[in-house]
């Protein structure tokens, strides 16, 4: 008996019922999965961590390697994984994190990643890709060390620079420097930082501010829409656009220069024209919380079962992944009360 699958996942796609657990048949259906490892960070970007913080959590309500991995092995025997990421706060705090990562290269991940804010790169890179990273995302959203001091609460930019720098030798490939982009703080730069990244060799994304968290007071304050930033680019860069998939969170430009820089430049807009048409993304958040949409926020606790041997176990969190895919948002709005810290960034 076949049963439609939700059509943001695209046309075509099915779930079987095959003993009462759904599975995932069609290949371009894949799930991506972001895995946030912590919620400490050790900066203090004032659109995603609270001034005080986030409430410290014993090593016991987080979720063990082993969960985790036993989680994308369950993903993967039921729906297929086409990315793993992984997320925090920030992840190369966690401790052993190397060592996570060389259990998810075990388990033969298209594409394994890791978002960064880029402090610890520069020690790690070597180490993250002998254990089988591919690639990282860093976080970069000012080449101005005042304000890059100020938008993180104290954080380096040169330790940031120098982490881009050891990625890129290492051929953590492509790198991609992300930049959220704030109106009359940084904004202003977004050209800067496209030459930055293109000339050496990195694709630059523009992310819109998300009402989300403490970002919700500060929202309409400073958010800049991608097509304002994308009219900035357009003075400096000629930018073609790429063919995107269902579901992809980028908006891909081949962008060129009159001096010859050429490259990819991205712009990711999840207020002003949201992509959750054929969205294929779930998180999970580092105390074992389920989460299907970044605007939504809610979703089951699967910590228990991670913990559960029972061989039901398996059917009952592949059920409940398909009902969380089935709840993506619907509409335009942001219901998240938990910081952009908390759930994954």
């Amino acid at each position: 008996m076949e049963t439609p699958w939700p059509p943001e996942l695209g046309k075509g796609t099915t779930l079987i019922s095959l003993s009462k657990t759904p599975r995932l048949i069609q290949k371009s259906a894949q799930l991506s999965l972001r895995i946030s490892v912590t919620d400490r960070c050790q900066l203090r970007c004032s659109y995603c961590m609270p001034s005080e913080g986030v409430p410290k959590k014993k090593h016991s309500d987080i979720l063990s390697f082993e969960e985790i991995v036993r989680f994308v092995q369950i993903l993967k025997s039921g729906f297929g994984i086409s990315k793993v990421h992984i997320t925090g706060g920030e992840p190369l705090i966690r401790p052993g994190v190397v060592e996570l990562i060389a259990r998810l290269d075990h388990e033969g991940i298209a594409d394994l990643a890791l978002t960064t804010n880029g402090q610890k790169l520069a020690q790690m890179a070597g180490d993250l890709k002998r254990a089988g990273l591919h690639r990282v995302n860093i976080s970069l959203d000012s080449l101005n060390d005042r304000t890059f001091r100020k938008l993180t609460g104290g954080g380096r930019l040169d330790l940031s620079v120098k982490g881009i720098e050891a990625a890129i030798d290492q051929g953590l490939t492509p790198v991609k420097i992300n930049m959220v982009v704030l109106r009359d703080i940084n904004d202003h730069e977004v050209t800067s930082l496209a030459r930055f990244g293109l000339e050496l060799g990195c694709r630059v994304r523009f992310l819109e501010l998300m009402p989300i968290g403490c970002a919700k007071e500060m929202f309409d304050d400073l958010f800049v829409p991608a097509w304002e930033v994308r009219e900035r680019l357009e003075s400096c860069f000629n930018l073609k656009e790429i063919t995107c998939q269902a579901g992809q969170s980028s908006r891909n430009f081949q962008a060129s220069d009159r001096v010859g820089r050429k490259g990819i430049i991205g712009f990711i807009s999840p207020t002003s024209q949201p992509f959750c048409q054929g969205c294929r993304k779930m998180r999970l958040r580092s105390t074992g919380q389920l989460i299907s949409c970044l605007a939504k926020g809610c979703g089951p606790s699967i910590r228990n079962l991670l913990q559960n041997d029972r061989p039901t176990v398996t059917r009952t969190l592949l059920r409940l992944v398909a009902e969380e895919i089935c709840r993506k948002r619907s509409d335009r709005r942001f219901h998240t009360l938990a910081p952009m810290v908390g759930v994954g960034g």
